[in-house]
């Protein structure tokens, strides 16, 4: 259950079967994001590919002494663009692979164009998302819908991605949805009808245990999403924003021109891999031990190259010390950055008031730190906006509700109607009357604990009390106790035994909190295996477009970004 590998060894097998020499990958828009998130530039041109090219960019030359490799989406448009290509050829040859099903008719067509015969293979290879880590995936999907309905291409483009990730993992699941969202019914149904439709591409070998996808709408906790986060990935996509692993570090002052854009991938980057879960505290330490490392290897100026041994021994260590270098500068620069939002947003007191608005229940006091927080010239805009939309989520029906005043607070503070806006729009999205869980526990969920993780001076990472609304939802899925009245199985069958195999899916967004939750329940619960996907992963920031653009108040959407057997 790993999606990273699914898709890795697809990229893998794709330049495997196009056999020795020269080639050129050809892609569209998504699958280029869907291949540069699992392997590196430098990694596929040690296979012989040494070009990148768009298949709708009108200014390709012809190379005739390269191989094509396609990796395309099947849609009409690519369709199109290949049956063009196939009509005047610009490559030797052509192996073509689609990244999810494609009809019959569309083969035809690309059959007929194919006069000069330069087709050597056409295949469904089932890459059709973005694995941004082995238990994540993302579908780079903003604004999938409309009130409570779908926006159709949504529907179908959802569709897809999660019978790509269940053909990847090869599992043939039940399925379970959240009944008090008929989106979530509608993608269980819609699933269920390709799996039903393709039931040979299915036949998988049966397990024990079947395979189970539950599907979730993120109205159900609109809390999460709002939430400043602790830890490395999270706090990075909070912060900086993570695209396809891509950081823009641009307007970080004084930034050298070199990483004004930086790439953070767990496969590529030991460090970054290790402190991925870990609090912004014990990253401070481990930094501080980088760098220490890093001085310890780095060659003296004075280093005498006396002997042909000596040179060589040099040249050897060079690109690790090069590239030891290079993630030095990169972290240093990504944690410096961090560091100084934190500082300069006053996050951590923002932080604390967070927690205390999503994990307590004591109106009196929240009402009084949120207040006095607000009185703070230091405090953004876009964390007074999220404090007061998570005291209406979580006071919604209080009876000495003091929203109005809060609401006048943020007039007072001269924030935007735009953003003042946003906090009834969260309400319409993600209230009382809209989740069908008891998101807010009636009682103190938890006490008040203050936790210091001693770690770099100046770097004290607090308030990790709140757990996303999946985890006690997973928690009672693994246990047997999920209720089929909330979460119902499609269909009549239903599992006997605890479920093993799991891929959880997020309609509207899932975020790197609830990632990290799934991490630690893959941890802790031997022999369960969990995927989590969403049709994007959100920072506040996104979540706030997606809110506005499910409750009609945006007009901005965004849209991101292998059958094994032959089809010819």
């Amino acid at each position: 259950m790993n999606v990273t590998l699914a898709v890795k060894q697809y990229v893998s097998k794709m330049i495997e079967n196009s056999g020795p020499g020269m080639k050129v990958l050809l892609m569209d828009k998504e699958t280029t994001s869907i291949v540069s998130v699992v392997y590196t530039q430098s990694e596929i041109l040690q296979k012989e590919v040494y070009l990148f090219e768009r298949i709708d960019s009108q200014s390709r030359d012809n190379m005739k002494h390269l191989k094509a490799i396609c990796f395309l989406r099947p849609t009409k448009e690519n369709v199109e663009h290949l049956i063009q290509e196939l009509r005047r050829p610009k490559y030797s040859v052509y192996f073509i692979y689609f990244s999810n099903v494609i009809s019959k008719s569309e083969i035809k067509a690309l059959a007929e164009a194919d006069e000069q015969e330069v087709v050597a293979e056409v295949q469904e290879f089932y890459g059709d998302f973005i694995a941004v880590n082995p238990h994540l995936f993302s579908l780079n999907l903003q604004g999938v819908a409309r009130g409570r309905s779908w926006e159709p291409s949504m529907l179908a483009r959802c569709t897809q991605g999660l019978t790509s990730v269940l053909l990847a993992l090869k599992k043939c699941p039940m399925i379970r949805y959240q009944l008090s969202s008929d989106m979530s019914k509608r993608l269980a149904e819609s699933v269920k009808q390709i799996i039903t439709k393709e039931y040979e591409l299915f036949d998988f070998r049966k397990t024990e245990v079947p395979p189970l996808l539950l599907i979730l709408d993120r109205s159900d906790d609109a809390i999460t999403p709002l939430l400043n986060q602790w830890t490395y990935q999270a706090m990075v996509h909070e912060l900086l924003g993570l695209n396809n692993n891509r950081i823009d570090l641009s307007r970080v002052p004084g930034v050298s021109k070199d990483l004004k854009e930086v790439v953070l991938s767990a496969e590529n980057d030991e460090f970054y891999a290790n402190n991925l879960y870990l609090n912004f505290g014990e990253i401070g330490t481990n930094i501080k031990n980088l760098m220490e490392d890093f001085q310890k290897k780095k060659p003296k100026e004075q280093q005498k190259l006396e002997s042909i041994t000596d040179m060589k021994a040099f040249v050897d260590n060079y690109p690790q010390f090069k590239k030891m270098s290079g993630t030095v500068s990169k972290h240093v620069t990504v944690v410096g950055e961090l560091s100084r939002l934190v500082s300069e947003r006053q996050l951590m007191e923002v932080s604390e008031v967070e927690q205390e608005l999503s994990c307590q229940n004591d109106h009196s006091n929240a009402q009084q730190s949120l207040r006095r927080l607000l009185q703070s010239p230091r405090l953004s805009e876009l964390d007074a906006v999220r404090l007061v939309m998570l005291y209406a989520l979580r006071y919604e029906r209080h009876s000495s509700s003091v929203l109005p005043g809060l609401m006048e607070e943020l007039s007072r503070r001269g924030v935007s109607e735009r953003h003042r806006r946003m906090v009834k729009s969260m309400v319409e999205y993600g209230g009382k009357r809209v989740r069908g869980s008891d998101l807010i526990a009636p009682t103190d969920a938890v006490a008040k604990t203050k936790q210091f993780f001693k770690g770099l001076k100046g770097v004290e990472n607090v308030y990790t009390q709140h757990q996303p609304l999946i985890h006690d939802t997973l928690d009672q899925l693994i246990k047997g106790r999920l209720k089929d009245g909330q979460f119902p199985y499609l269909g009549a069958s239903s599992l006997r035994d605890r479920p093993q195999d799991i891929v959880v899916f997020l309609i509207g967004g899932a975020t790197y909190e609830e990632a990290l939750t799934v991490y630690n329940l893959n941890r802790s619960t031997p022999g369960v295996r969990i995927v989590l996907g969403g049709s994007s992963i959100h920072n506040t920031r996104s979540f706030l477009e997606e809110v506005m653009a499910t409750t009609g108040h945006s007009g901005d959407r965004t849209q991101g970004s292998g059958r094994h057997s032959n089809r010819r």
